[in-house]
């Protein structure tokens, strides 16, 4: 089937609320202030049902995000393939184990990051005793001196903190620790967290966890599907996320991809 470019939000809504776990950034992505930036792509759109490919525009590389569980892969898999022609030399790309096959030849991987996907399920996590404030515009300059820092792999969009998607942690002046959001979306009702770190010199007390805590409850009023995403090898990540209520609830890939000429 050709492909079709996606232009109703509320029907991509729908096909997304399906499984919302899976799909938080693409419900984020919905948005007034993202959605100028997304292009969307399927090759089922009668159904309602199918696969969906997400290019996103609005950073310094394209993000391509295309989810499926197991069952959806291999029709996924045929969307991207068709999907080549339209893809940038160079992207940002999350998909299922071995989704990018379909690419090749035309594409080569330049790395890989395998991902855990967790959603709170387990309620919102107990306060602790640190002290956290939330971060403002004001704050730019702090939060990206930390990310770079601590995080320097760290993906940060300042418009983030104008919606207040950000807690902190401050000793003596000095930032410490963050908890922010990647995508926060009051109207789908979904979030997802991003650029937890703690600065190496004040690690091992407890003021990521302090964070995501914070942060959590804040965002409790206008989120019914809170989730983040870890790396597989970061245990103590993982461990401090599971001690929260987080489930992991999917696994995938982020990828860079290249063109191969």
């Amino acid at each position: 089937m050709p492909l079709i470019s996606l232009h109703d939000r509320a029907a991509l809504a729908a096909r997304f609320r399906t499984d919302p776990a899976l799909h938080l950034f693409e419900l984020g992505d919905l948005d007034d202030t993202l959605w100028p930036n997304t292009t969307w792509y399927t090759a089922s759109p009668d159904s309602g049902h199918g696969p969906v490919a997400l290019l996103y525009s609005g950073g310094d590389t394209p993000v391509l995000l295309a989810f499926a569980r197991s069952a959806d892969v291999p029709a996924l898999e045929s969307l991207l393939h068709d999907l080549r022609p339209f893809l940038p030399r160079r992207f940002t790309a999350g998909l299922p184990d071995g989704a990018e096959r379909a690419l090749a030849p035309d594409y080569a991987v330049e790395r890989r990051t395998p991902l855990l996907r967790m959603l709170l399920t387990d309620g919102l996590p107990t306060e602790v005793a640190h002290e956290t404030q939330p971060l403002t515009l004001d704050d730019v300059d702090a939060v990206r001196a930390l990310l770079t820092e601590s995080y320097p792999d760290s993906w940060f969009d300042p418009r983030m903190l104008a919606d207040g998607g950000y807690v902190g942690v401050r000793e003596d002046g000095r930032l410490v620790s963050v908890a922010g959001v990647h995508v926060h979306s009051p109207a789908q009702r979904v979030a997802v967290l991003g650029n937890v770190t703690t600065h190496p010199d004040a690690r091992g007390r407890g003021l990521a966890r302090a964070c995501v805590t914070a942060l959590c409850h804040h965002l409790a009023a206008t989120t019914d599907h809170l989730g983040l995403n870890v790396r597989t090898d970061n245990a103590p990540a993982i461990r401090l996320y599971e001690r929260l209520g987080f489930t992991t609830v999917a696994t995938y890939n982020e990828l860079v991809l290249g063109a191969a000429s």
